[in-house]
């Protein structure tokens, strides 16, 4: 399967490495485009194939996916429709442009799909929310979700959502790597060199979030658990509530869904 990413950025590139650690697709394979073909070389050495064309790479492409930016992916969409194959899928990472834009800028009968992982798709453990075009068969679908999964989780869900998976799995990244660093912050302060301290807090986060991954579990039924009566646990959590975490957190994720919607217009 030949599969073209037009627009080697920080999503572009960790796309591409995460299909290249899979080990299920031949470097070859891979067509990854970007005006600035240097802070894609190392891809080249990987084995992929790297250049500027987009027309060249979309037309060799069965899977071509679109991991431009949002003001961008119109205009570069429009220009390389006609060279793309008619059974190629076409997927879009691009936050908030919808599979009817992206219908109008190509074939009406084109399968299309939207999907938005997060940067961790590069070490392959990406969450990754997909949503289709009416005319995707079932085959299609899968054979999309299997790409995906191989680089993390993915799952489909309405493409009404997709602003909210936007802000919830890439966006939120960000948000579970600031509590990293702050939590960082807080052990170098009670004595731990800093990178026993990151290292401790990273291997915490990654051990909570298996235990609600792999034990299908409410956080709150683990909570529980090392919470007893009078203990250093609950004085912890109560006073990060007093201070009001996690309504910062849920004011933090609206903040940012409501600018996804501002950029719509």
């Amino acid at each position: 399967m030949n599969i073209t990413i037009i627009g080697g950025g920080n999503l572009g590139r960790a796309i591409a490495e995460g299909l290249l650690k899979s080990g299920q697709f031949p470097p070859e394979s891979l067509w990854v485009t970007r005006q600035n073909l240097p802070l894609i070389a190392d891809l080249a050495h990987l084995g992929a194939n790297i250049g500027s064309d987009n027309i060249a790479a979309a037309q060799r492409a069965e899977v071509l996916i679109l991991a431009l930016k949002p003001q961008k992916i119109k205009a570069v969409l429009s220009q390389i429709a006609p060279h793309i194959p008619a059974n190629c899928l076409l997927v879009s990472v691009a936050t908030g442009v919808s599979i009817a834009e992206l219908q109008a800028c190509t074939n009406s009968e084109q399968s299309i799909f939207r999907a938005m992982p997060n940067t961790a798709i590069a070490i392959q453990e990406s969450m990754t929310c997909i949503a289709a075009s009416q005319s995707a068969t079932a085959a299609q679908r899968q054979q999309v979700e299997d790409i995906f999964d191989l680089m993390g989780s993915a799952l489909f869900i309405d493409e009404s959502l997709m602003d909210a998976a936007t802000v919830l799995g890439a966006c939120g990244i960000a948000y579970a790597l600031r509590y990293i660093r702050a939590a960082t912050q807080a052990g170098i302060q009670i004595g731990f060199p800093a990178a026993t301290a990151q290292h401790i807090a990273a291997q915490t986060v990654q051990g909570a979030a298996a235990l609600l991954l792999q034990l299908g579990q409410h956080p709150e039924a683990e909570i529980d658990k090392v919470t007893t009566p009078q203990g250093c646990t609950i004085v912890g959590l109560n006073e990060m509530e007093f201070q009001g975490f996690s309504a910062a957190i849920i004011k933090g994720v609206m903040a940012s869904h409501k600018k996804i919607e501002e950029i719509k217009g």
